[in-house]
């Protein structure tokens, strides 16, 4: 069992990274001349958009396979201590 003051650092820095994700969204969507700066963001090529009369299916492929390459990356460099 791992001591409550690893868990309680895990937290912490898992937070901190959510915050930083927090800001840089926020920050994204105040750039301007580039579409709100993530507006290219799920709307990538290889992203699936079906719309019917009253049904619309969207998977976005290509968004999901960017952002796994990303995280598969940063975890790489964060293990590598």
């Amino acid at each position: 069992m791992p001591e409550w003051a690893d868990v309680g650092k895990a937290f912490l820095v898992f937070g901190g990274l959510l915050a930083l994700v927090g800001l840089v969204l926020i920050l994204a969507d105040k750039l301007t001349g580039t579409g709100g700066g993530l507006g290219w963001f799920g709307k990538l090529p290889g992203d699936l958009l079906i719309k019917r009369d009253h049904f619309t299916l969207y998977v976005p492929l290509a968004t999901s396979l960017l952002i796994s390459i990303l995280v598969s990356v940063l975890l790489y460099l964060l293990s590598r201590r």
